[in-house]
């Protein structure tokens, strides 16, 4: 009887020839442009819903315009995940800053129970209330609540006879949710990396990171119109960057808000994608380009209540986009009737709330929530330091109070919910995998002889638009069809060609591929010197597809299924005797492949993610993002796809923490109890790819 081993020894590094050889597309005239592939994969599919979005409102009757707003409601708190409950907010005042013209109470209140909120509110020393509020959403800058812009702001306002509320939003301020108290810190650095971080763990249990942050919003406007300083009748909302996004969500989302200027946010998505790509997990609310969705959405679900788009020529959100939602906007405001209610403000700068946009957003308010015409005169404000600011003893939340975090809310949600082992339907559903019948188009480029082996370079259609270069080595020699092992590393086809070559030397054919976005296909539009693809990989390919409806895990199950297809028409492979062997960040795929084709008749994987519940079970994570399926543990995790391969063999050899260590030993073998689950010896061990389910 012949055993078949998997080798999983250390990589070997290729001589320089070979590696030329083996990564040959960027050598083909035809495909020096194929790290681009994926990203103008996933694109395209956004555009062609983007047109059929436009084409759609292009022919829109008053009453639809008028039904837009519900839509928008219903989709997109469907998307959110659904609101908590409205909970007492236990509100308290812990200091007073007093000004001769006003002064900022520094108040707590909790949006969720002991899910604690700091926050500033200015309220005017002059007049006869009740005033006019803003309700004032941060963005992302430094400092937050306390940064020099949103003082100059928030002063002026109050000079004028507003109230205003500004409140830390998550991973800032007195709010980090990954505090670090040894670097009194994140432990991640940037607010943003924070959103995403936590942002992935959301969208495993089927909710969006945006969820907390518009519910935070929502029990702010609670607070600020339950003050007797406020006339409810008379709220606006601004913010910039980040508040701008929260601007357009609060405003579309909220009846209490009467006017909305959301600065340096607006644009397109069909821009965005053309431009910087997708924002940090707060600014994307999957499946919104697939629910028919765009930036105008959050206007026309305002409308015709005053909207004023306050925009910067030389923003990194692109002016294109917004003057172009902006066009659609008019045209929407007019179909209602109230065509003057709807107004965009451009700067010839940069990115932030500028002093042009700051005496629009003035005027504006003025007018709709004070009916007056008049040019603010913006006298200068000494900021206040973020220490004199703070609600809290210590500066942060979590060593003051306490308290929930979004980790611990998102792991008691995740705790919450009963899986058992998936149909394949709703597998395909959730991952948007899709196999096709036949054999796939194959274009050959070459073939180089080894001792023993010759190795033929080829490329394979998976689908329209999606490419998959791959080696297929085969021994020489011998009679009859061999056993053959499709194997995807996440490094590439060619990272680890001794492991290959053990593999050929006991007589089987292997077909390593790039599955998309990987090897060769490896993007590196986020590869710009941050600590995004250190912890994201190809963050802006699967936001893309995750707001189109797709993952990029389905994708690559698709390819290996492809891969599948095309041994099974060579002369030299037994179609009845097809394994699978994937490496790090291709296993996830594997799986779903596996559980899904039962052509593969044995899968070994190395180093892959030991289940998406743990992701939500560890305050971090690396390279996870792409193996996201969104919602995905509200119906499964990744040992119920074992158990769907019944008695087709399974091993398991490092299966990874999400921090890509080795899982402990035991709680693998508890989760995965049909499968058999080893450590990697020193030299020369691995799972055997005959008789696998052996214990």
């Amino acid at each position: 009887m012949k055993r078949y081993s998997l080798l999983l020894a250390a990589t070997v590094l290729l001589p320089a020839q070979d590696s030329r050889e083996l990564q040959f597309l960027s050598n083909h005239t035809d495909y020096r442009a194929i790290r681009d592939q994926l990203g103008g994969f996933e694109r395209q599919r956004a555009f062609s819903l983007l047109d059929t979005r436009e084409a759609l409102v292009a022919r829109w009757t008053a009453a639809e315009a008028r039904n837009r707003r519900a839509y928008l409601r219903e989709r997109m708190i469907r998307a959110l995940g659904g609101f908590p409950e409205r909970t007492p907010l236990n509100a308290r005042t812990t200091g007073v800053i007093d000004h001769a013209e006003y002064r900022i109470e520094k108040i707590i209140f909790e949006s969720q129970p002991r899910f604690y909120v700091t926050a500033n509110l200015y309220i005017p020393k002059g007049g006869r209330g009740p005033f006019p509020a803003i309700l004032f959403p941060l963005g992302h800058e430094e400092g937050a609540k306390a940064h020099g812009t949103w003082q100059q702001l928030l002063v002026t306002f109050a000079r004028k006879g507003y109230v205003c509320l500004a409140w830390d939003t998550l991973g800032q301020g007195e709010r980090v949710q990954l505090y670090d108290e040894d670097f009194e810190a994140s432990k991640v650095i940037r607010s943003t990396t924070e959103h995403t971080m936590l942002g992935t763990q959301t969208l495993l249990i089927g909710e969006s990171l945006a969820r907390y942050t518009v519910w935070d919003g929502i029990r702010a406007l609670d607070y600020l119109v339950s003050r007797p300083e406020v006339d409810p009748k008379r709220i606006g909302c601004t913010g910039n960057s980040g508040g701008g996004t929260h601007t357009a969500y609060l405003s579309a989302l909220d009846d209490r808000i009467q006017v909305a200027a959301p600065s340096c946010y607006i644009t397109s998505w069909r821009r965005l994608l053309k431009t910087i790509g997708p924002q940090d997990a707060e600014q994307c609310i999957p499946p919104w380009i697939a629910d028919g969705l765009d930036h105008a959405d959050f206007i026309h679900a305002f409308a015709p209540k005053p909207y004023l788009i306050l925009s910067a020529v030389r923003d990194f959100f692109s002016i294109s986009g917004a003057r172009e939602t902006f066009a659609e906007a008019e045209r929407v405001y007019g179909l209602l009737g109230a065509p003057g209610s709807i107004a965009m403000t451009e700067a010839d700068d940069g990115h932030g709330y500028s002093k042009p946009r700051r005496l629009a957003a003035y005027r504006w308010f003025d007018r709709w929530l004070k009916g007056v015409n008049e040019e603010t005169i913006e006298a200068p404000v000494n900021p206040r330091l973020e220490d004199d600011l703070r609600a809290t003893n210590t500066g942060q939340v979590q060593t003051s109070l306490g308290g929930e975090t979004v980790f611990s809310l998102n792991l008691a949600r995740a705790r919450s919910f009963q899986r058992t082992v998936p149909a394949p339907g709703t597998v395909k559903r959730l991952t948007g995998y899709e196999r096709t019948g036949g054999a796939p188009a194959v274009k050959p480029f070459g073939v180089l002889p080894r001792d023993g082996y010759r190795i033929e370079k080829l490329v394979y259609q998976s689908e329209p638009g999606i490419e998959i270069p791959a080696l297929l080595f085969i021994p020489e020699g011998g009679a009859g069809k061999r056993a053959a092992v499709v194997y995807a590393h996440g490094r590439g086809k060619a990272y680890d060609l001794s492991g290959i070559e053990s593999l050929v030397r006991q007589d089987l054919i292997v077909l390593s591929i790039d599955a998309r976005g990987l090897g060769e296909l490896r993007s590196t539009s986020d590869d710009n010197g941050s600590d995004w693809p250190r912890y994201f990989g190809d963050f802006t390919s699967a936001m893309t597809g995750f707001l189109t409806g797709s993952t990029l895990t389905g994708g690559r199950a698709r390819d290996i299924s492809r891969a599948v297809d095309l041994l099974a028409v060579r002369p030299e492979a037994d179609p009845g005797r097809i394994f699978g062997a994937a490496r790090e960040g291709a296993g996830v795929a594997m799986l779903h492949a596996a559980a899904l084709d039962a052509r593969l008749q044995r899968v070994a994987l190395e180093q892959t993610l030991e289940s998406y519940q743990s992701v939500v079970e560890h305050r971090l994570h690396r390279g996870i993002f792409e193996h996201v399926v969104p919602g995905v543990l509200r119906h499964y995790d990744l040992p119920g796809l074992a158990q769907m391969m019944s008695s087709r063999p399974l091993v398991l050899v490092d299966a990874a923490d999400p921090l890509g260590m080795p899982a402990p030993l035991g709680r693998v073998k508890a989760a995965y109890p049909s499968a058999k689950v080893l450590r990697r010896q020193s030299e020369d061990t691995a799972a055997t790819l005959y008789g696998l389910g052996s214990r």
